[in-house]
C-alpha cells in the first residue's frame, strides 16, 4: 500500500467529504487522526477505520487554536509514533447576503476554515521541519473560493484565502522538502443535498446509482470517494514534484487550476488620470466574469416541481 507506515491528521473528518479522505488514507495504508466536534460521529469514524483493519483515533476538538492543532499534532506522535501527512478539511457554512451576514458569521467561517487551516499547518510544519520529515499539507479549497458565489462572502474569503497561503507556503516549505496543494472538491455533500440544480444526482446516488453522465462529465460533479483518491496520491512519495498547486476534483473530471495571472497590459507615459483612462485602456472585451457558469439541465435532469 502507497502509505504504509504514514501517519496522517484530517481535520472535520467524522462525516462527508474528511471522512472519505481518512477512510482512504487508511486503505492505503496510513493510521489517521479523526478530528470533529461531535464524540459520537468522531468515534463512528473511528471504528468505520478500525472494523475494515485499519489504524485511527480521535481528537475532539474545534479548530481554529493552536491549541487544537497542537492537540492534534500531539496525538499522531503519540498514539502512532510520527506524523507525515496533514489534511485540513474542518469548515462550517454561515450563507447570506451581505446586508444580512452578522459579524458573527463572517468571524465563525473564517476562524474555522482560514485561522483553522493556518493553525493546523503551522504545528504540523514545525514538526515536519523539526524531524526533518518530507511531509504533505493538503488544504480544502472551493470553487467558491476561486469564482465567487451570491451569498458567500465569508467563505469565498476564507477559501481563496487558503488557494493564497498555499502558494506561498509552497515557497516557504520547499527547501525542506514539504509540499503543500490546494484541492477543489465538487460533489456531493450536505450543502448540495439542498440545491435543486444537483437533485436529480443526490437521489442518485442515495439510491446507490451511478449520477447520470450529464453531472460526472459536464458539470465534474460526484462523490466524496471521486475526491478521495486525489487526497491519497497528494500524500504519496509519488507526488513530491507537485506543491503550490490548486487542483479540481469532481465526478470523472480533474483539473489544474491556473494562477491568476494580468490578460490586459498597457502603459501611459506619466501614468493614468481619467481622461486617458476613458480613451485608452481595454476594459471592454477583457472584463472577467463572476460566478460558476453552469450548462441548462437536460430536460430529464430537471428537478421535479415543488409539491403545493
Amino acid at each position: 500500500m502507497s502509505l504504509a507506515g504514514k501517519v496522517a491528521i484530517v481535520t472535520g473528518s467524522g462525516r462527508g467529504l474528511g471522512l472519505s479522505y481518512a477512510q482512504e488514507l487508511a486503505r492505503q495504508g496510513a493510521a489517521v487522526v479523526i478530528n470533529d466536534v461531535d464524540a459520537e460521529v468522531a468515534a463512528e469514524a473511528v471504528t468505520s477505520i478500525t472494523a475494515a483493519g485499519g489504524k485511527a483515533v480521535a481528537v475532539v476538538a474545534p479548530v481554529g487554536s493552536a491549541e487544537t492543532a497542537k492537540a492534534l499534532v500531539a496525538s499522531a506522535v503519540e498514539n502512532f509514533g510520527r506524523l507525515d501527512i496533514l489534511v485540513t478539511n474542518a469548515g462550517v457554512l454561515r450563507d447570506k447576503s451581505i446586508l444580512k451576514m452578522t459579524d458573527e458569521d463572517f468571524d465563525l467561517v473564517i476562524n474555522v476554515h482560514l485561522r483553522g487551516t493556518f493553525t493546523c499547518v503551522r504545528e504540523a510544519y514545525g514538526y515536519f521541519k523539526e524531524n526533518n520529515i518530507a511531509g504533505r499539507i493538503i488544504t480544502i479549497g472551493s470553487p467558491t473560493g476561486q469564482r465567487g458565489n451570491f451569498g458567500q462572502t465569508n467563505y469565498a474569503a476564507a477559501k481563496a484565502g487558503i488557494v493564497g497561503m498555499v502558494r506561498t507556503w509552497a515557497m516557504e516549505m520547499k527547501r525542506a522538502g514539504v509540499t503543500v496543494n490546494a484541492v477543489i472538491p465538487v460533489a456531493a455533500t450536505a450543502m448540495t443535498k439542498t440545491v435543486p440544480f444537483f437533485a436529480k444526482a443526490i437521489e442518485a446516488d442515495e439510491r446507490g446509482e451511478a449520477m447520470p453522465d450529464f453531472f460526472r462529465k459536464e458539470l465534474g460533479f460526484g462523490t466524496a470517494d471521486d475526491v478521495a483518491g486525489l487526497i491519497a496520491f497528494l500524500a504519496s512519495d509519488e507526488a513530491g514534484n507537485i506543491t503550490g498547486q490548486a487542483i479540481g476534483a469532481g465526478g470523472d473530471r480533474l483539473q489544474l487550476w491556473s494562477h491568476p495571472e494580468a490578460i490586459a497590459s498597457e502603459f501611459n507615459d506619466g501614468g493614468w488620470d481619467y481622461a486617458t483612462l476613458l480613451e485608452r485602456f481595454p476594459f471592454s472585451g477583457n472584463l472577467q466574469s463572476v460566478g460558476e457558469k453552469f450548462p441548462e439541465l437536460p430536460a430529464e435532469l430537471q428537478p421535479e416541481p415543488a409539491a403545493k
